[in-house]
Formats: C-alpha cells, structure tokens, sequence
C-alpha cells in the first residue's frame, strides 16, 4: 500500500507508514480499474506456487493476492494474510469465507517485525509495501529466518522516478531495486528471477498504477537466474 502525498501528515516522523484511515484503504485498494493493473494471475504463474507451499502475503491490504495465492497452494498449502491493521485483516477473512478458501490465516503484526514462525515460509511476498518499512534491512534480517532453505522472497516495487509514484511517496519513502539488491545480498540472498510485467507497454493502461519492477530472491546462487518477459 502506498501513501498519497496529502496525506503525508498521517504519517509519524521518522517512518514511511501512512496511518490514513483502513477503511479508507479498502475503498482505494478495491477500485475496479486497479484490478488488472495487479497482473495477479500472471504474479502466480511467476512464482510457481504449489500445492503445500506456504505464503506470507506481507502487508496484504485486501487479499488481492493471499487469496489467489491460497487457491494456488491448496489443498496442503498455507497463506499467510499479514498485516498491521486489524480491520483489513477482517475484511479479509470475510472476502475468504465468502470464496470458500479455508487455507489462508490472517495474522495481525507490529510495524516493523514479521512475527512469522522460523523456518515455515516457501515464500514471502511483498506488493508495492516493502518501502512502507522504517528500517529495510532490520525487516529483512528478521524476516530471512522465516525462510525456509531454498525459499524465497518476492518483491514488488514502484519504480522510483515513475509519475504516479512521485505522487503518491515522497522521495524517502521509495525505494529503488539497487538499494534492495544490496539490502538481500547483506541477509545472504541472490537475485534469481526478474519480470517485466508491470513496465512499459505490459503495465495495463487505466489501472491508475504506476510502471513496478518484480524481483525474486534466494539463497539459491546467482548463477540459476531466470529471467522473463
């Protein structure tokens, strides 16, 4: 979830959080023409989830992608709705009962620690929230042990000079992918896929979003990396 430039005074000093109102939230992230500009079908094909994987969807707003990812991973797979607002986490609880997946658990955090149980993730995503974090590297140090070996954890960011996203986030609340690059290689974690869906001509136009880059890191070496268009 990203903040509005207006509503920059919601935010605490000396944090990248928006603390606008979750309800809010649900009417902004709910927009119908924001849906295809998530590319979520072409995000789960990407990461090749399957059944028994488990997921923690970090900072999952709305469930746009934990319940399609749940879906994914069924039957013996597991996601994990993360967030720090109480209110999107029941809004998502209901969007799951009323699709009737039963294998996504919200979990409720503070700012700043996953509180995920050690070595159960196969992934962890992120969808264009990772800036939201006051301290990048701390989140990623406790977050890595969370992953499993030979798991993975999934980024999506704004590009840092797009239009939309110099609207939406002042200059110290984005992040670029060199600065995540370095972030991942410090907790131990290699680049190992690289997609372009969200950029150019393959960001849907009308979705109101800006052009987003996706990359997937492992302690998988190097050398393995994918890359896709």
């Amino acid at each position: 979830m990203a903040a509005s430039l207006q509503n920059q005074g919601n935010r605490p000093p000396g944090t990248h959080q928006d603390l606008t109102d979750p309800k809010t939230w649900i009417l902004r992230l709910e927009r119908p023409e924001r849906i295809p500009g998530l590319r979520i079908d072409d995000v789960v094909a990407g990461l090749e989830l399957k059944s028994g994987d488990v997921v923690a969807d970090i900072g999952s707003g709305v469930g746009a992608f934990a319940i399609p990812f749940a879906k994914a991973v069924a039957p013996s797979g597991k996601v994990l709705a993360v967030d720090i607002w109480p209110v999107l986490l029941d809004y998502v609880d209901e969007k799951a009962k009323l699709e009737n997946v039963t294998n996504l658990q919200t979990v409720l955090v503070a700012p700043g620690d996953p509180q995920l149980p050690k070595n159960c993730l196969d992934v962890a995503f992120f969808h264009n929230v990772f800036h939201n974090m006051n301290d990048r590297q701390a989140y990623l140090e406790a977050l890595v042990s969370s992953v499993k070996p030979g798991g993975r954890v999934a980024i999506v960011e704004q590009e840092f000079d797009d239009p939309i996203a110099k609207q939406w986030d002042l200059p110290e609340d984005r992040i670029t992918k060199d600065q995540v690059k370095t972030w991942m290689a410090n907790v131990g974690f290699h680049l190992v896929g690289d997609f372009d869906i969200f950029q150019g001509e393959n960001n849907p136009k009308g979705a109101g979003m800006p052009e987003r880059w996706f990359k997937v890191y492992s302690r998988i070496p190097a050398s393995r990396l994918c890359v896709i268009h």
